[in-house]
């Protein structure tokens, strides 16, 4: 039995191209894997914790290896059940519009949440940071209105998928496949790239689904 945690980053409920593509993927999944199951994480639902000045003071006691205040352990607390969710997936879909050439800021939100030392990385001063989220595997659906690659800077920049793939790596997770979808408003074709879109996403869920660490 294969757990997968589905990350929606999109705020635009059913119209969202990003999630119209991952659910189609997770779909194939369920097809092939009858054994699958599916957690599902919107982070725009309001229900990640704020991660500010205790929450921050709280990693820099744990980096210090000092002991928490109380209301630093509360605030930890409240990470670590974010991260115990997350942690808990075999395999990720991650639906990830881009916005003002970055991730949308509740998915910046879960990374920093989430991405604390001894849960998702190490770090020695001999090595440097090492990833603690080791086998297993990610799919991720990207999406733009404007933005495409190959289009002049004056269509835009992408620091979203330099920034996702980094983070992905960072916390141990290198095993991932990737689907554009771009651009979604600024495209003469948009159909035909959607359909080019969605034959990758499926084509992916297929290696996704047989690959043999997935179906273990």
């Amino acid at each position: 039995m294969t757990h997968l945690l589905h990350v929606n980053a999109s705020a635009r409920g059913d119209a969202s191209r990003s999630l119209e593509l991952a659910t189609r993927f997770i779909g194939e999944l369920e097809t092939i894997d009858d054994g699958l199951t599916v957690d599902r994480l919107d982070v725009f639902d309001g229900s990640l914790p704020e991660f500010g000045t205790v929450a921050a003071g709280a990693k820099m006691a744990t980096f210090a290896g000092r002991g928490h205040s109380a209301a630093e352990e509360r605030a930890w607390s409240e990470a670590r059940v974010v991260f115990d969710r997350f942690a808990a997936a075999d395999a990720y879909v991650f639906n990830v519009p881009f916005w003002n050439a970055g991730v949308p800021y509740p998915l910046k939100q879960l990374v920093d949440v989430i991405t604390q030392p001894g849960w998702a990385f190490a770090f020695s001063p001999e090595t440097g940071y090492r990833g603690l989220l080791e086998g297993k595997r990610a799919f991720v659906v990207y999406t733009s209105g404007v933005y495409a690659e190959g289009l002049p800077p004056s269509f835009g920049a992408d620091f979203t998928t330099t920034f996702f793939r980094d983070w992905l790596g960072f916390i141990g997770i290198s095993d991932v496949e990737e689907v554009h979808f771009a651009p979604t408003v600024v495209n003469a074709d948009v159909e035909g790239t959607h359909r080019a879109a969605l034959a990758a996403t499926l084509a992916a869920a297929q290696r996704f689904a047989t690959a043999e660490r997935f179906a273990a």
